[in-house]
């Protein structure tokens, strides 16, 4: 009981649907749509549903419905036919029409015969299923005509619609099909037509709804995985046949029969399934006949960008050469780089490095570079390269069997590069659209590897620059110790035989020493940042250390002991800086004054001389920049340093000079108890 009700209901869904549908038909506005025979055919398709339903599917009237049903389409295509292309329809066209619609009303007249009781009854039946056939196959012949004249100077939605209706003959193929075979009608058989009626309506409304506007794009996963369900399900079905035929005609032997068919069966299905040869094949032709284009660039391209951009995967080099091969289903390959004017194997994507070159290849490099032209190896091989190729290919590619193509890649008009792709699973020569896709994708990759290389060697120019920054600050310090020695051998000449003289000269030569090897030290760190992390540093001792190193130069004021947060070696450089930069400005009576104090969240050190002094515009624009100095022969290196050496402790330096009057440095860093406070 279940299957009959499920038919009726069926049925009658697919009734309702087609009778809504004229009202749909009849306010299509345009001329390419002859609304009034699209609104009559609908309307007898749900009458002949409807017949279906409420009489039965093999009484004379639900025949006859169904006859007026396929009458009424045959007219519109016919209509169209002649909205497609010819005022008139071709005579043979119009004969092709006749022919079906005389066919049609023969199989109702079978109908009618089968339906009486009588000796010819079934003979009657198989004659009117094989016309019932019959006029399937006519229909489609049709709707695959009328489909092409239409597929240039139609709307998507009407081309939809007329593939639906095809959808409806093809139907009705099947269910007559299998009922000349000998699956009964009134079960599962009539619930599948019921079922693919409203599959039917449901395409008519949607190509309806939208008309000529509306544009359907199915993606290839969908497509493919569609595909990939109707195989599964026409294999089923082709199994359920000839176990059904192997039951019949088998014998006491059928089971046996039945189960090697099926074990056969699925193992050759498994077989083919896992051909990788084979599952390309199949994937090039859905795609060849399927789709427009060969490649779904929009997918293609997400996934080039997805690889390249994957730092944590791979290197780039890597990355590059796997995105380019994933275009193509290459299982590997291979970066050349651009060195000297040729091209040496780099890194590689599953590639096998075995007999490689170990020297650039210069003439490969010059063809590439000059022409951009992307080559086939198979072609090298096969002696029908093109364009001076086989000339510029080396040997050991030729004699690599799994190499297929090589994409070169320029960055604005210079070659960075060129990839050697491996030959997929289903070998193929290269076509248009490969060439075009390749030669795109090469360009993005060349910048990619153009901008990696730049950043390399900015990094490379960074790490020299701040050798030669760190060296120029050295060689600024040795200039201060060379003025400070120069000033002792002076004096020696004259203070020789003073005690306390000598004493201040042993104290100077020893501070000198100890600075020196303090400078080859910080040389040998050139490439690590800070000696020491920083930490609470008293000012007071490191004061007095400087000021002793200065005899009779410097003079200290202190406001009380100050504690900051900042690196030892540091601090001690940076008012070095200043205070050498001090002495030289002041008169030689006029020692150089250094005070410390505190308030609160900041430490102060000043360096206070009564020199000349230095303009406001200089202060402001240009104290600060290095190899900028106010003194004959000097770098101008220390206050640059020193403004470094406080930023990097997080403190800051302020200046306040007057011309002809002096200079104040002011070093403020922050308080060590604060910060601790703070944390």
């Amino acid at each position: 009981m279940l299957m009959p009700a499920l038919s009726l209901w069926l049925h009658a869904l697919a009734a309702l649907l087609f009778a809504l549908l004229p009202l749909a038909a009849l306010r299509t506005g345009g001329d390419a749509l002859p609304r009034r025979a699209l609104a009559a055919a609908l309307g007898l398709t749900a009458l002949a549903a409807l017949a279906t339903a409420g009489i039965g599917a093999d009484e004379i009237v639900t025949h006859a419905a169904g006859a007026l049903c396929t009458l009424g389409w045959l007219a519109f295509l016919l209509l169209l036919h002649r909205r497609a292309g010819e005022p008139r329809p071709p005579l043979a066209l119009g004969t092709v029409y006749g022919v079906i619609g005389l066919v049609t009303l023969a199989a109702l007249v079978m109908d009618g015969v089968a339906a009486t009781p009588g000796q010819i009854a079934d003979k009657a039946a198989s004659v009117a299923l094989l016309l019932h056939m019959l006029v399937a196959v006519g229909a489609l012949v049709m709707v695959q005509a009328l489909h092409a004249a239409l597929a240039h100077n139609a709307g998507a939605g009407l081309r939809w619609s007329v593939a639906a209706l095809g959808g409806l003959w093809l139907a009705e193929l099947a269910v007559h099909t299998l009922a000349y075979l000998g699956v009964p009608t009134d079960g599962l058989l009539l619930v599948a037509h019921g079922a693919a009626l409203i599959c039917v309506a449901a395409a008519m409304g949607l190509g309806l709804q939208r008309r000529g506007d509306w544009r359907m794009r199915v993606s290839r996963t969908v497509a493919y995985q569609s595909l990939t369900l109707v195989a599964v399900g026409a294999y089923f079905v082709l199994l359920a046949l000839a176990t059904s035929a192997l039951a019949t005609l088998g014998g006491p032997h059928a089971r046996l029969l039945q189960t090697a068919f099926v074990f056969g069966a699925t193992a050759a299905i498994l077989a083919l399934v896992s051909n990788s040869a084979l599952r390309g094949w199949v994937k090039v032709k859905l795609a060849k006949h399927l789709f427009r284009h060969r490649y779904d660039y929009r997918a293609e391209w997400m996934r080039f960008t997805e690889t390249l951009g994957a730092p944590g995967a791979a290197p780039l080099d890597q990355r590059i050469v796997r995105a380019l091969a994933d275009l193509t289903a290459s299982p590997a390959g291979l970066l050349l780089v651009a060195a000297d004017a040729g091209l040496i194997p780099g890194a590689g994507w599953h590639w096998a490095r075995t007999n490689l070159p170990q020297t650039a290849d210069t003439r490969l490099f010059a063809h590439l570079e000059a022409s951009g032209r992307i080559i086939e190896i198979d072609a090298v091989r096969l002696g029908i390269a093109e364009g001076g190729d086989a000339e510029a290919t080396p040997a050991w590619m030729c004699e690599t069997p799994g190499a297929w193509a090589v994409v070169p890649l320029l960055h604005r008009g210079s070659l960075v590069g060129a990839i050697l792709l491996a030959r997929p699973a289903l070998a193929r020569r290269l076509d248009w659209e490969d060439f075009d896709l390749l030669k795109a994708a090469g360009r993005q990759v060349a910048s990619y590897l153009a901008e990696a290389r730049a950043q390399e060697a900015l990094a490379e120019a960074q790490r020299f620059d701040e050798f030669n920054r760190r060296f120029a600050f050295l060689l600024h310090d040795i200039k201060n110790l060379v003025s400070q020695l120069a000033l002792t051998a002076r004096n020696a000449e004259r203070h020789a035989d003073n005690p306390a003289f000598r004493a201040d000269m042993i104290a100077t030569l020893r501070d000198s020493s100890d600075r020196l090897n303090a400078l080859l030290a910080r040389l040998g760190q050139h490439h690590r940042g800070r000696s020491e992390p920083p930490q609470p540093t008293a000012l007071l001792p490191l004061l007095h250390r400087v000021v002793a190193g200065r005899p009779g130069q410097l003079q200290l004021e202190s406001g009380g002991d100050a504690i900051a947060l900042a690196e030892p070696a540091a601090l001690e450089q940076m008012i070095l800086h200043l205070v050498q930069n001090a002495i030289e400005a002041s008169p030689a009576d006029q020692p150089v004054l250094l005070a410390v104090a505190g308030d609160g969240a900041w430490v102060r050190i000043d360096v206070i001389d009564r020199g000349c002094g230095m303009s406001p515009a200089f202060v402001r624009t240009r104290l600060f920049k290095p190899f900028t100095s106010s003194k004959p022969g000097g770098f101008g290196l220390g206050t640059f340093e020193a403004q470094q050496l406080a930023q990097g402790m997080g403190g800051r330096i302020e200046v306040e000079s007057h011309e002809g009057e002096g200079t104040r440095f002011r070093v403020i860093l922050r308080a060590a108890h604060a910060v601790e406070a703070a944390a």
